[in-house]
């Protein structure tokens, strides 16, 4: 099954394919938005992890308030009040004391249920984790939590304790196997439509290695070999150039 992609924006005509990882994701959080858990998704750098959220994600926004909150440096607790501040499109200006910040955001998220998506966990330390652990453990809030990061993500969450054991589910995501590289690249872009599988196989082992990140990067350059050649399908030569190009 494959499904129109809103994350490749600069491939057209890549489909979001469903791997083993992607229907496990999907399960996993959708009981965790049913539970008003915690989860973890946690693995190597274009493995698809932010894909597979967004797009479960999306399906669920209609009926589920979906907050999403991206970090790119190492925040204070004060810089998550402020991230959620803004992510809850609160009115007015944000206070000024921790106190009354924290009741401010704590009555926001007991008004109705709401799911956060905190990509790039990676970059919280435990301070951070644990103002997140702080909003969750209010009885009023009706708060469900999705963290998504690198292995760094997880590491930094087993070393707190008191969140970790509140975490509802861990799910890692790794590299795609030989098997699925084949299943599932063919229907990821028409590119590999027709390919042959040896050819899959070849540009898997030399550039992609099971990263899907990685692959769309290969499947870019691929389009721009195949236009300006006139060739209808990669072969091994058209797959040497973009090696070259990729170093």
């Amino acid at each position: 099954m494959t499904v129109t992609a809103y994350q490749y924006v600069d491939l057209p005509d890549a489909q979001v394919v469903t791997t083993r990882a992607l229907l496990t994701a999907r399960d996993n959080i959708g009981d965790t938005v049913e539970a008003r858990a915690m989860m973890c998704i946690h693995g190597g750098a274009g493995f698809g992890k932010t894909v597979a959220v967004n797009f479960y994600l999306h399906e669920l926004e209609p009926h589920e308030d979906v907050r999403r909150v991206t970090f790119r440096a190492r925040p204070t607790a004060r810089a998550v009040r402020y991230e959620l501040f803004a992510a809850l499109d609160l009115p007015g200006h944000p206070p000024r004391h921790p106190s009354e910040f924290d009741c401010l955001l704590k009555n926001a998220l007991a008004e109705r249920p709401r799911t956060l998506l905190v990509d790039e966990a990676q970059w919280l330390n435990g301070e951070a984790f644990e103002y997140f652990r702080y909003l969750w453990d209010e009885p009023s809030t009706q708060l469900a939590i999705i963290f998504v990061g690198g292995e760094g993500c997880h590491t930094v969450l087993r070393r707190e304790p008191m969140l970790s054991s509140r975490i509802f589910i861990w799910q890692h995501f790794t590299r795609l196997a030989e098997d699925e590289v084949r299943q599932v690249i063919p229907l990821f872009h028409p590119v590999w439509a027709d390919a042959d599988p040896d050819d899959i196989d070849f540009a898997n082992r030399h550039a992609a290695h099971g990263n899907f990140r990685a692959w769309a990067q290969l499947t870019a350059h691929a389009r721009i070999g195949l236009e300006r050649t006139g060739r209808t399908r990669v072969d091994r030569e058209l797959l040497r150039w973009v090696f070259s190009r990729l170093g």
